[in-house]
């Protein structure tokens, strides 16, 4: 298992004095404006990864550094396809700290309403769905894993779901919007009864690789 937090807590991106601390700025300014509307353009897409490149590749940051091997990753065939659209996007509004949906009060790591104690995952049958980023990678690489395993992968939060796995990369500045949608609705359905189970992402990797 890879455990990139304490490098995220590390990271000179996350500090008041570091280097390069405007252009840093500029970046969250730049995701939140590419994010206004909604919706992630493969052009819009292509030049986010380009500027990154002209500006802050050479800061070696992990958290910069993510973010641009995602970008890389998806337009790596040359075409941004819908469900890297919508991975991106949720990406950079979590990069940005504006929600979707506009501003509203954001919730740290540490406030998220996981499942205590954490459950048991059973994979055989049982749907899985993520939200967030992924330190592991991708997310067509984490649901190729749960699918390895006899899993399967949800559309959308529903009664159908049996876990809702949570993206561990957040911090002060790479902030995970106010529960979100998902987490959201998957509260709402846990209060009323249903066995969906609210999970991290280190508790899924646990399972996963011991």
């Amino acid at each position: 298992m890879v455990d990139l937090h304490q490098e995220f807590e590390r990271s000179r991106f996350f500090h008041q004095g570091r280097i390069d601390r405007r252009s840093a700025d500029a970046l969250v300014g730049i995701t939140a404006g590419l994010t206004a509307d909604g919706k992630i353009n493969q052009l819009e897409a292509e030049f986010l990864k380009n500027w990154i490149e002209t500006h802050l590749i050479h800061l070696e940051d992990p958290v910069v550094n993510i973010l641009y091997h995602r970008l890389a990753n998806m337009l790596s065939d040359g075409v941004l396809d819908e469900n890297e659209s919508v991975e991106l996007l949720e990406i950079l509004h979590q990069f940005s700290g504006i929600p979707v949906g506009g501003p509203q009060r954001v919730s740290t790591v540490s406030s998220l309403p996981l499942n205590d104690p954490a459950p048991e995952l059973d994979w055989l049958a049982k749907v899985f769905l993520f939200t967030g980023v992924m330190a592991f990678g991708p997310r067509k690489d984490c649901e190729a894993l749960v699918i390895e395993r006899g899993g399967v992968i949800g559309n959308s939060v529903s009664k159908k779901v049996h876990f809702l796995v949570v993206g561990s990369i957040g911090n002060e500045q790479w902030l995970h919007s106010a529960y979100g949608a998902k987490i959201k609705k998957a509260v709402e359905l846990r209060d009323s009864g249903v066995p969906i189970a609210i999970i991290s992402e280190t508790h899924w990797q646990q399972v996963l690789f011991g």
